[in-house]
Formats: structure tokens, C-alpha cells, sequence
């Protein structure tokens, strides 16, 4: 499994400025990190792996986004023309991404797992924490370099929503 000191040589050798950030207590899964780091949810940074039906066969995709602002199944299933969309079981997600599941970090992830990047990620000076894989420790770095660091293609998750006004919708009894 990779861990904090994986991610760390690696943006060593990178020349990436990040800190390896101690946590209080361990975290179970990303959506503690807000709390455990004392940032806001849209500053820390998850990755979701779903379970994907295509016309092809079975595929798996890695979602970056915010904690603030998870990817919704039905979205990702439309983006990708998937006919069943679902979150991967735990033991899916350790095998394709060599993370613990719920811990998921979005750097160092396989070359074969597609990734797509929430549009709505920060790209500023400001720093971002991720996972690490680990319970005891998260990623620090400043979300300009993160975003620049991943592959993947960049999506817009946002749900849409029907254009006119609401009386234009017909509703059936």
C-alpha cells in the first residue's frame, strides 16, 4: 500500500513544496480530513472510485474532487455513457488505487485508472489537503500544485438544472 512517505519522495524528486501534516486523532475516511486539518470542505481534496457498466464491459473511474462537493453517480454515469454507475466496494478501491479505501490520495494513482477532475477544484496559491493513504497523516500542498500534478481530464460535476421556469415542468399524478 502507498503511504504518506511514498507520496513524500515522490514530490521530493518533483521539487513540489508540501508538508506531511500529523494528524490529532486517525482519520476512518476523507470526510473527517475538514475537521481533523481545520479547513473548510472545499479546501480538501477526495477521491472517489465508482464501479462503471458500459456498452465495452465493467470499468473503473477515480473522481477528483472536493470534500464539500462529492460526485454524484448519476452525473459521472452521464459524462461517461455508463449504463450503471456505483460507488467501488472497498476491496476494488485498495486493489486499483494501492490506497486504503476511504484514504484515497489523488497523486501516485495507476497509469490504467482513468481519472476525471472536478472542475470546481481550487487552482490558487492557498494550500489543499488530501489523504495520504494513511489514518495519522494528510498532504498539505498548495492547490495550484496539485492540480497541475494530476492527470486526467477536467469535468463539470455540477447537477444541472432545468432552465425556465418551474411551471414549464410538467408533473404527473
Amino acid at each position: 500500500m502507498k503511504d504518506a512517505l511514498a507520496i513524500h519522495r515522490w514530490l521530493l524528486a518533483h521539487l513540489v513544496h508540501h508538508e506531511i501534516v500529523r494528524l490529532p486523532r486517525p482519520m476512518t475516511c476523507v470526510d473527517e480530513l475538514p475537521e481533523s486539518v481545520f479547513a473548510a470542505p472545499d479546501r480538501c481534496v477526495a477521491v472517489t472510485v465508482f464501479e462503471l457498466s458500459t456498452r465495452v464491459g465493467p470499468e473503473a473511474v477515480a473522481v477528483v474532487s472536493t470534500v464539500a462537493a462529492p460526485p454524484q453517480p448519476g452525473i459521472v454515469g452521464g459524462l461517461l455513457g455508463a449504463r450503471k454507475v456505483r460507488h467501488a466496494p472497498a476491496f476494488m478501491v485498495n486493489a486499483l488505487t494501492d490506497y486504503a479505501a476511504g484514504l484515497v490520495c489523488p497523486l501516485l494513482l495507476p497509469e490504467n485508472l482513468s481519472i476525471l477532475l472536478d472542475d470546481r477544484l481550487p487552482g490558487d496559491e492557498e494550500p489543499v489537503y488530501t489523504p495520504t493513504g494513511e489514518r495519522y497523516t494528510a498532504l498539505a500542498i498548495r492547490a495550484f500544485d496539485l492540480v497541475s500534478l494530476l492527470p486526467g481530464k477536467s469535468v463539470d460535476l455540477r447537477i444541472p438544472h432545468p432552465r425556465g421556469p418551474r411551471e414549464a415542468i410538467p408533473v404527473r399524478h
